[in-house]
């Protein structure tokens, strides 16, 4: 396996859109956790899928773009984690998911940012 960062960035990616899978399986049945838990689900996994694209982009604008859509759709999924509602058992998922999401967010900026030289 490949240890470059891109590749441990595209495992992560995975790892924290199978967390909000899980996640979204164990939300109590209420209209709005099924609402905003699909809204995490599309969310979460676009993460991932547009890093992936940016990975192999044909032009560093093109990857650029791409890593921006990453962070758009992370910070998107922290928005819809925190309107969910879970069972008191699944609150240190939650935090850990919204802390992940933050993470991200820093990582994809940290990205911009040194692009733009």
């Amino acid at each position: 396996m490949n240890n470059s960062p891109k590749f441990d960035l595209e495992e992560r990616t995975l790892k924290f859109a199978e967390r909000v899978n899980r996640y979204v399986r164990s939300l109590p049945k209420t209209i709005t956790n099924f609402e905003n838990g699909k809204q995490l689900v599309r969310s979460a996994g676009s993460v991932g899928a547009n890093y992936i694209e940016a990975n192999e982009s044909l032009s560093k604008k093109d990857f650029v773009m791409r890593v921006k859509i990453s962070k758009k759709e992370i910070k998107e999924s922290r928005y819809w984690i925190t309107l969910t509602e879970p069972s008191p058992e699944f609150e240190s998922e939650k935090r850990w998911l919204i802390d992940e999401s933050l993470e991200l967010m820093k990582i994809f900026g940290a990205i911009v940012e040194k692009s733009k030289i």
